[in-house]
């Protein structure tokens, strides 16, 4: 039953994920403008509907529920350069998506993708990329680390400068524990005894650990706000032989 219940939970988490209109930080404050130089945002014919990074001049790193089930709900480009949604930026389509080949939609295992641009960015100025983990790389409990998003806040209103909150990292047996089961080669951190951390729509941002993408936003409590129940991200650096294929060969 138990197991039965964790299915239908990531059935929702996943759902609203990938249609919220924004994203939510919860008890983040506004980023710098010099800081978090590689955050972008992956936007449907709709406009934003997740986060990213950019970890090449042609490619961004996302979740792969962010990819959706109809020509309306794909990601169709992706914006650099601004923190605040209302400006233009720099706009690049996507010209393919490398999906993980084992993902999961029910469960969400493997939930990370790879966006090949049409053209390069050009990086310095207001557009930086994030260096990955090293393979295998291990976060500590209660490490603190960052994440970033774009959208409702706390007090449920709908902003458009990107937000950062910081949470600490939850030991893999209390997250387990907190949520019955969970995927493998994932990171628990923030949600857990405290309202810090990601929401709907933050789906796919980075989750940023000794500077670098340590972890992709996957799902948590859709209500954010019950400390009961860890956020989870994707382990990067459990994937990094993927990427680096994907990297080395420009695309999937």
């Amino acid at each position: 039953m138990q197991a039965l219940h964790k299915l239908l939970l990531l059935h929702v988490l996943t759902y609203l994920g990938r249609n919220a209109l924004g994203a939510k930080i919860i008890n983040g404050v506004k980023v710098p403008k010099d800081s978090m130089l590689f955050m972008a945002s992956v936007q449907t014919t709709d406009g934003h509907v997740c986060g990213c990074s950019l970890i090449s001049d042609n490619f961004v790193l996302t979740a792969a529920h962010c990819d959706g089930d109809n020509d309306d709900d794909v990601p169709v480009r992706v914006v650099f350069g601004t923190h605040d949604l209302r400006k233009t930026g720099t706009v690049r389509h996507v010209e393919q998506r490398c999906k993980h080949p084992d993902y999961q939609n029910d469960t969400l295992e493997n939930d990370i993708m790879l966006l090949k641009l049409s053209q390069s960015v050009p990086v310095g100025g207001t557009i930086r990329r994030i260096r990955l983990p090293p393979p295998n790389m291990n976060l500590q409990p209660n490490q603190l680390c960052r994440v970033a998003g774009w959208g409702v806040t706390e007090a449920g209103r709908s902003v458009d400068d990107l937000r950062v909150a910081l949470v600490s990292v939850v030991n893999q047996n209390v997250c387990r524990r907190q949520l019955d089961e969970i995927p493998a080669n994932v990171i628990c951190a923030g949600g857990y005894r405290t309202q810090n951390g990601a929401c709907n729509g933050d789906s796919g941002g980075p989750l940023v650990c000794n500077g670098v993408a340590a972890g992709v936003v996957s799902f948590g409590d859709h209500f954010c706000r019950d400390e009961r129940l860890p956020n989870v991200y994707t382990d990067v650096s459990k994937f990094r032989p993927w990427i680096d294929q994907i990297l080395k060969e420009n695309g999937c």
